[in-house]
């Protein structure tokens, strides 16, 4: 092939636009800028592109993948200090955000990394536990705790968040009831 990439794998688009929205988020709950996450991003789709086949999970890959580039970006020092001084910018803001989405984002961002990349992977990507148990490296039971005191914590917070704005979130509280227990595990 004369070290040319080949043409896009059909697996890979309809990945990309499957996933990239759900791991720029990903990266922002593991700490990236969002241009960081960006980046990592397209290190993270440039490696697929380069491998001959598509791996046998082909979303767990890519969110394995992520992951793992993500924490390395992370590492480095500069960028460690970059990401800092952009830590009250965890969300970037949107015109058309409501207020509960808002009181959302400052309670997520609140979280413990732990309990919020949990819950990001949860909600966000959809995983069961014993895929983030696998993504992560941790048992089921452990992310279900995590998830479990996150979303006590989420609760807790947006309760503060209806107080300190003298109104009510409606049923945006309902989706925070705690995850039951993982059977078998």
């Amino acid at each position: 092939m004369n070290g040319e990439l080949p043409a896009e794998p059909h697996w890979c688009g309809p990945l990309y636009e499957k996933k990239a929205a759900e791991l720029l988020l990903y990266g922002r709950a593991l700490g990236l800028s969002h241009g960081e996450a960006e980046d990592v991003l397209q290190e993270t789709f440039t490696a697929l592109l380069a491998r001959p086949n598509e791996p046998n999970q082909p979303e767990h890959y890519c969110v394995r993948t992520y992951r793992h580039r993500a924490l390395n970006y992370r590492r480095s020092l500069w960028r460690r200090l970059t990401r800092e001084l952009e830590s009250a910018r965890w969300f970037e803001r949107d015109s058309g955000e409501t207020p509960q989405e808002r009181a959302a984002m400052r309670c997520l961002e609140k979280l413990p990394a732990e309990q919020r990349e949990v819950i990001v992977l949860k909600f966000w990507h959809e995983h069961t536990f014993e895929e983030i148990g696998d993504l992560l490296e941790l048992s089921p039971n452990t992310v279900a705790g995590r998830y479990r005191y996150g979303l006590q914590k989420l609760k807790a917070c947006l309760k503060g968040e209806i107080y300190e704005r003298d109104g009510s979130l409606g049923e945006a509280v309902a989706f925070l009831d705690a995850a039951p227990p993982v059977s078998g595990a």
